[in-house]
């Protein structure tokens, strides 16, 4: 059985973390936890500390000393899952807008002989919140499902998606230095560099509800400046092939 790890960044999720945790932790696998906190003023990280030892050998907690955005949280989550001897990782929010009951979809879709899958809101029977205005689903559907997809020429339908899982050796081929981007682009160029790869990119649909509480971090400048740094990210990868997989672990 291989070990599954779930990586969660956390700012300013004290509302969220003990119940995604509790959550996660209640499903019928044998699931690990890493909660990356960028030293949260709302005493995330402490939160998750205290949920460690009511939990040991379950949950572990990456404490970075700044916020420096959601790119390099995600990197050094995934590194330290990988040193933990996780076989696969999924990425996933604390707000309850990536549930849990798809964990066994995506498992089971790996497991079928994919790289990656991804938790899509815009693959064929996904869908967001009802209550997301008419702008706000056009200017995500056209992000990814047009956008993205045709100017990359990946086949992804949720390029943007933060909810996915990894084979470890896809995220060491990938060669997570080569990842430069930060907010939400940085899951652009995941998709993008995994695709130039050669690796085998699958989707399960989702519905996508709006987080209950706290707070979020997206907004349409955002989204914006992230469709203009899709080009950036274009011309620093698009020469890449299978030659260019990483083959040795990070130390």
């Amino acid at each position: 059985m291989p070990k599954v790890m779930v990586v969660i960044p956390t700012y300013n999720e004290a509302e969220n973390i003990t119940a995604i945790s509790e959550a996660l932790l209640n499903l019928p696998f044998d699931l690990h936890l890493l909660v990356v906190d960028d030293n949260s003023p709302d005493g995330t990280g402490q939160i998750a500390d205290t949920l460690s030892e009511q939990y040991p050998g379950r949950i572990d907690v990456l404490h970075r000393t700044e916020k420096r955005g959601l790119g390099p949280a995600y990197i050094a989550g995934f590194k330290e899952a990988i040193q933990l001897g996780a076989d696969y990782i999924i990425q996933m929010d604390a707000d309850f807008s990536h549930q849990p009951k798809y964990i066994h979809d995506l498992i089971t879709k790996l497991d079928s002989g994919y790289d990656v899958v991804i938790a899509s809101r815009f693959a064929p029977g996904g869908g967001v919140d009802e209550n997301w205005s008419i702008y706000r689903k056009l200017l995500s559907w056209f992000a990814n499902r047009v956008y993205t997809r045709f100017l990359l020429n990946i086949p992804v339908y949720d390029a943007t998606a933060g909810y996915r899982i990894w084979r470890r050796e896809t995220l060491i081929g990938i060669d997570l230095e080569r990842v430069r981007s930060n907010g939400y682009v940085f899951q652009v160029e995941m998709a993008y560099v995994a695709c130039r790869l050669g690796f085998k990119v699958a989707e399960v649909p989702i519905y996508f509800p709006d987080r209950q509480r706290g707070e979020s971090k997206m907004d349409v400048r955002i989204q914006l400046e992230a469709a203009l740094r899709v080009w950036q990210v274009m011309a620093r990868h698009r020469n890449l092939n299978k030659s260019h997989r990483r083959t040795e672990a990070y130390t």
